[in-house]
Formats: structure tokens, sequence, C-alpha cells
């Protein structure tokens, strides 16, 4: 006698079909996102390691160096002009042939000082003093050069006139040793994008904030008689008269305005 199918009771397993199926979502997206994250690390390791080469080749960057030079040209200013630093700025002088040039600059209540320092033999060797109430412009803006220049430079810069009574004279304008203009211009350092300690004291969008609360401070205690009284607060093209640059594109594609380690010999 045949039997009947028993129907199935509640509870039981059912067996399922085994074969290609597909697996679940998270473990998918785990599996991508593993893959991702070996992929990146082959990435990650050679932007460090091109950071940490650029890094050891400024002297600047070296363990203490920046923070000696700050000591020694602290001392120097407390000694002889009795100034107190108030902050402390590494960045870029572009000179009137667009030239670059590694420059220490200080704030204090009273002046700017703009300090070459030898990173190098760790020494100051020429610092330049404006008095903060004779600023009477400051523009931040692109570089522009005239129609016919084949020089260029990419970018904003940050320009300090101080003294619009007295305008550059010819010979100062076309003699590269020049050093009387009554103006100086500043742009990034190169260790700006490297690491948080540059990145704060080297960018001249955080300089220009801080320099024109001192500006407006100085000559609000101390106004220059006869002058009239605040700095503008511009931003305009800064213009740059080269014509051909061959020696600024060759000192500065060469970072020779640096204290830069170059193989066995340092500049």
């Amino acid at each position: 006698m045949r039997k009947m199918a028993q129907p199935q009771q509640e509870g039981e397993f059912r067996p399922v079909a085994l074969g290609a199926q597909d697996l679940p979502a998270s473990g998918v997206n785990q599996d991508t996102q593993n893959k991702q994250a070996q992929e990146s690390k082959p990435h990650d390791s050679e932007t460090r390691s091109s950071q940490q080469y650029v890094m050891r080749k400024f002297f600047v960057a070296r363990p203490g160096a920046f923070d000696q030079a700050i000591d020694d040209l602290t001392n120097q200013l407390l000694s002889k002009e009795k100034e107190v630093v108030n902050s402390a700025w590494l960045l870029t002088e572009i000179d009137h042939w667009n030239n670059e040039k590694e420059r220490v600059v200080l704030i204090t209540d009273n002046n700017l000082f703009i300090c070459k320092y030898d990173f190098i033999m760790l020494c100051c060797q020429q610092i330049q003093k404006v008095p903060l109430n004779y600023v009477d412009r400051i523009c931040r803006g692109p570089f522009i050069f005239p129609p016919k220049s084949l020089d260029k430079r990419d970018g904003e810069g940050l320009r300090i006139h101080w003294d619009k009574l007295r305008e550059a004279s010819f010979v100062s304008r076309w003699n590269p040793l020049s050093s009387d203009l009554p103006y100086t211009t500043f742009i990034d350092h190169p260790l700006s994008t490297y690491s948080e300690k540059f990145s704060a004291i080297s960018q001249i969008s955080v300089f220009n904030d801080q320099l024109v609360k001192a500006v407006q401070e100085s000559h609000k205690n101390n106004p220059v008689p006869g002058r009239a009284n605040g700095a503008l607060i511009l931003n305009q093209p800064l213009l740059i008269e080269t014509y051909v640059g061959i020696m600024s594109f060759i000192g500065n594609r060469n970072k020779l305005g640096y204290s830069l380690a170059r193989g066995s010999v340092g500049f």
C-alpha cells in the first residue's frame, strides 16, 4: 500500500541548492576596501618618502635649526634694538629681478625685521629694519610682467610698501644687487605644504593677517607727523619688471637662494 507523503512539519530544515550564490554585500564591500587599501599603501609610501627627501634637503628643516635661528635673532634684537619678537615667520622673498631668497621675518610692536640667515653655519648675515608706522600699502595678488617679457611666475605674492614719497630710481630698478627699493615681496616658502609646523609659519595668507594687525596698531600708537595715517590694504596684481629672466630661471630652478644640501657642496 502506497504511503502518502507526510506534510513538512513546521520548524524542519529544508536543504538548499549549493553552487553559485551571491556573497553578502558586506563581504564584497570589505574585500573591495581591503584591495583599495593595499593598492594605496605603495602610493602613500612613495609620497612619504618624497616628502622626507625634500625635508632633508633644506637645512632649515633639520631638527632645531629654525628654533636656533629664532633664539639668535631674538637675542640680537633684544640687546641691540630693545625689541621683543611677537611672531616669527619663514618666507621666501622675491627681489625686483624675480630671484627667490629664503628669509626669516620677525614682527615686533614697532618694526618688521627681514633677516638673511645662514641655516648651514647657523648665523645671521643681514637684517633689514622696516618701521611698521611707515608701511603705507600692503598688496596681495598674482604676479604680472611687462607685455613682451619672457619671464613668468605662478601663484600669489604679498608686497609691502613703506615709503610712498620715494619712488625707486632707474638705476635701482635695473641693478640686480640694489637693496634700497622702498618695498619688498614675499611668497610661501617651499616647505609650507610639507609639515604642519612649516604650514603655520610659511604661508603668506597667515602672515598677511598678522602683519595687517601689527601695522594698524603701530599707526594708531605711533603716527608719523605729516603723513596720512593708516595703510591701504589692496588686492591687485604685483608687477615685476623683468623681460628675459635667464638668471632668475637658473637660480630659482636650482634654489640657489636657499640653504640647501647640494650633494657634497653646500651653497
